[in-house]
């Protein structure tokens, strides 16, 4: 099903002159390589009307906060008409009630998109102009819905919260609300003992045992004494309400949405088993029907208390030190630029890099790495608050990480509500909201498979006119049909598994983003991989000195780090690093008047003379002597060896050649060894650097397939040639620079996303660690999740598929039609959650 929105061009992208920018074929472009994705066109201004642009997009597939990240990275705004809030709640215990809460949801004026799941959150995308948060939750709570988990309100601590309204959670509060909120407080076993009923959130369970415990109770009444039949019946009237209560108020708001769900089907199975006289087995089924419902919440809590638990990682309070001394704070009352102590063996706090202390820490709940990490002090902390995102892993920590046997002192980066603890934990609820492409087949199959059921019902009442059969036979076979045609393990089949494959892979640091990617991740032909931090340490080494005929490695070094001591290159610095190794104490001379030869190399001055480092197409250009045949002659055998170089001239005399390498990571060979087994069958790796750079890089670690010499665009393109030879392909990089070439491939992936804003929101699967081998584990899980999904599929299509024949013809009665039901369900559920165990082979 395909929603379009318009969206007025100058609120969209403020910046932008007119329709026809540059920004606005951007956009459009970075949204068609998105799955789910229809068409995008613009909307003529008129003399009333700016320009707009229209979206045609399936929400099911590509939620609007998804287009709103895409939009901002390409300058364009959203959130100032668009509201998103993401809820954690109480009231929705499983698949079939949040399917009504979601359409409920929609169904509201000014609400856009609406998904509720059965594991907690709620997401909700508004126009504030025609609704607000207030009118959302009381829609919810007019549904026994009720926000339990509402993170820090917008605004805190006294200072105008630039974040985008409600994207934490946390809807902007008013007068009126704050007296809410202090009334909910005093008063929660009003609405139900923490909204889960009279006996808290054990209430349903406790509901279905004494359903089962009446229906026990009456039926051995009626087969071991003489009693008259009104006692029996009585615990049977009790067994039909204790089944029954739950079942009745969600077929209610089921049939208020407009939709004829399973619980709808089994009260009316109940019902005609009543009016056939047959008691004992309606209170059956509905004794066993709740308690399946009950087993079924209890089963999906488990996958969400294991996504919760990342949330409670964080520790409450922080030591601060203070002009006047050492202070105990809230983590929510930390401010950017603070500096927090952290004692031997204690939880970090927040985000932050170590100031001063040296110790060793746990980093595997944020990051999955299996092994402490060393922490030491940065050596400019005015530079690393400046450019956090250049910090070094050696000096970066983050919240909910375990600090080893070194005390430490650490400078706060960010606040409690965006460290990135707080941002794993709110993409992971937004990913439970994001169904899958299985879940939304499953769904759909659900609304032709539930009327199709009421017809095949229908006909089997009217049966008697044709066979001449009784009514109540062929009423009871028409109740059994009700029963085993529910599709209860095929709605619960696909969420389940989904919802516990992405708690796993939360747990070993990878974000997986909703059902979507996770399904894509295992279906993968190809992966193509960046080189430069990806495939290699993204920090380039010195590793050849070749100095020409009449030069020695002294001179031709000690003019190389002068002039590159000048640039802050990668390339320049890993000159000056390993050049000091190589020179031993050697004092080098001070350059000047460093310029940039774009592309080619740099130029400075020696004691008066010109010294130019650069590449070989440098020397052709600028006045002086060529390349000397015998230097041309070292700078190939180097290049043939994947060494990048750089050669060096001081005045008209060649001082010798360079060779540098980004070295490959120890584990790289190993990773795509370990791909190549769980089933992929291309690796190609798209890079800037020079060819023969390329083919060395892919030759040492085993690619397929080398791609050299492309800039930013031409690797989209090259992307683009990819995923036409292969159905499914995944791009790897750093989430960054490779953005848009993630953006155009099946499953972007990114890199060492622990606190980098922009990796987190780009890629549709983020390794936490900047560690190649988290890649196999997401792969292999994915396509273990596959397996149960099919696996679930297959049992309870089959089950259907067996009792609907089974008891149409009466061979099954509602009872062993209720068993199979409900245990197929459960069977399904407990399948799923074997991938909370999930390791890797």
């Amino acid at each position: 099903m395909s929603d379009s929105y318009q969206l007025d061009l100058p609120v969209l992208l403020p910046e932008v002159p007119d329709e026809r920018d540059d920004c606005v074929e951007r956009l459009i472009a970075d949204l068609e390589a998105r799955e789910g994705f229809e068409r995008a066109h613009v909307v003529a201004p008129s003399d009333e009307e700016p320009a707009k642009l229209c979206i045609h997009y399936d929400p099911e597939v590509l939620s609007l906060a998804r287009i709103r990240q895409i939009s901002e990275r390409a300058g364009a705004h959203l959130t100032d008409r668009f509201g998103h809030v993401l809820w954690k709640v109480e009231g929705i215990n499983h698949q079939r009630r949040a399917r009504t809460v979601t359409e409920r949801l929609k169904r509201l004026d000014g609400v856009v998109e609406a998904e509720a799941t059965a594991s907690g959150p709620v997401r909700v995308e508004f126009d504030r102009e025609r609704t607000d948060e207030a009118e959302i939750l009381a829609a919810l709570e007019g549904m026994d819905v009720w926000v339990r988990e509402k993170p820090p309100r917008e605004g805190a601590g006294g200072e105008e919260d630039t974040r985008e309204p409600g994207v934490s959670g946390e809807p902007e509060k008013h007068d009126h609300e704050e007296e809410h909120d202090h009334e909910e407080e005093h008063d929660h076993g009003k609405h139900g003992h923490s909204h889960g009923g009279i006996f808290g959130e054990n209430t349903e369970l406790i509901f279905a045992i004494l359903s089962g415990a009446t229906l026990i109770t009456g039926f051995l009444i009626s087969v071991l004494t003489d009693v008259t039949q009104w006692v029996p019946l009585g615990f049977y009237f009790a067994a039909y309400f204790f089944g029954g209560f739950y079942t009745l108020k969600e077929a209610f708001e089921s049939v208020r949405a407009g939709q004829f769900e399973i619980d709808f089907l089994m009260l009316v199975a109940a019902a005609g088993a009543a009016i056939l006289g047959e008691w004992a087995e309606g209170a059956l089924l509905l004794f066993l029907f709740s308690l399946g419902h009950s087993l079924e919440h209890y089963a999906m809590g488990r996958a969400r208390k294991a996504i919760e638990a990342l949330g409670e990682l964080a520790p409450k309070t922080a030591i601060v030190r203070r002009a006047d001394g050492q202070q105990e704070i809230p983590v929510e009352q930390l401010e950017v630029g603070d500096v927090v102590i952290v004692k031997p063996n204690e939880k970090i706090p927040a985000d932050g890099f170590v100031i001063q202390g040296e110790s060793s820490v746990d980093q595997s709940a944020v990051t999955g790495e299996s092994v402490p990490v060393d922490k030491q002090p940065v050596e400019d902390p005015e530079k690393a608050m400046q450019s956090p995102d250049k910090l070094d892993a050696s000096g970066r920590v983050f919240a909910g990480t375990i600090n080893g046997s070194g005390a430490l002192e650490v400078q706060v980066l960010k606040r409690a509500e965006d460290n990135t603890l707080a941002r794993v934990v709110q993409l992971v609820s937004e990913a439970e909201t994001q169904k899958s492409p299985t879940q939304r087949f499953t769904d759909k199959f659900e609304r032709y498979f539930v009327p199709s059921v009421l017809v095949l019902v229908v006909l089997l009442l009217l049966s008697p006119l044709v066979t001449g059969e009784a009514f109540g036979d062929s009423f009871y076979r028409a109740m059994a049909v009700l029963v085993a045609a529910s599709p209860c393990a095929l709605a619960i089949s696909t969420p389940s598994a989904v919802l516990s494959a992405v708690a796993r892979a939360g747990r070993s640091g990878v974000l997986v983003k909703g059902g979507g990617p996770l399904e894509n991740l295992g279906t993968l032909t190809a992966i193509a991989f960046d080189k430069t931090g990806t495939l290699t340490e993204g920090k380039p080494r010195l590793t050849d000195v070749e100095p020409a005929d009449g030069a020695d490695v002294k001179e031709l070094l000690g003019a190389a780090m002068a002039v590159e001591r000048l640039s802050d290159h990668p390339l320049a610095a890993a000159v000056v690093r390993d050049g000091a190794e190589r020179l031993d104490g050697y004092s080098v001379p001070e350059a000047r008047g460093m310029e940039s030869i774009t592309g080619r190399g740099v130029r400075a001055w020696l004691d008066g003379e010109p010294v130019y480092v650069g590449k070989d197409d440098l020397f052709a250009e600028v006045d002086g002597p060529g390349l000397p045949e015998e230097l041309r002659e070292k700078v190939e055998k180097l290049e043939e060896q994947g060494r990048t170089t750089m050669i060096v001239r001081r005045g008209d005399k060649y001082l010798g050649v360079l060779g540098l390498m980004d070295t490959p990571r120890g584990s790289a060979a190993e990773v795509i060894k370990k791909l190549r087994e769980v089933g992929l069958r291309r690796m190609i790796m798209i890079s800037g650097d020079n060819q023969r750079v390329a083919d060395a890089v892919a030759a040492e670690i085993g690619l397929d397939e080398a791609r050299g010499d492309l800039l930013p665009e031409d690797k989209v393109e090259a992307i683009k040639n990819l995923r036409e030879e292969e159905s499914k392909l995944a791009m790897v990089g750093d989430g960054v620079n490779d953005a848009p070439a993630m953006a155009n491939s099946t499953v972007g992936i990114a890199m060492g996303a622990a606190g980098s804003d922009v990796a987190l929101e780009t890629a549709d699967v983020a390794l936490m660690s900047d560690d190649l081998r988290q890649l196999p584990f997401a792969v292999g899980l994915s396509r273990g999740t596959s397996r149960i999904i099919k696996q679930n599929l297959f049992l309870s299509l089959g089950v259907v598929v067996f009792l609907i024949p089974a008891t149409a013809f009466g061979l099954l009665g509602i009872g062993p039609a209720v068993v199979f039901h409900e245990g197929s369900t459960l069977v399904v559920v407990f399948n799923a959650l074997r991938l909370l165990g999930y390791k890797e082979e």
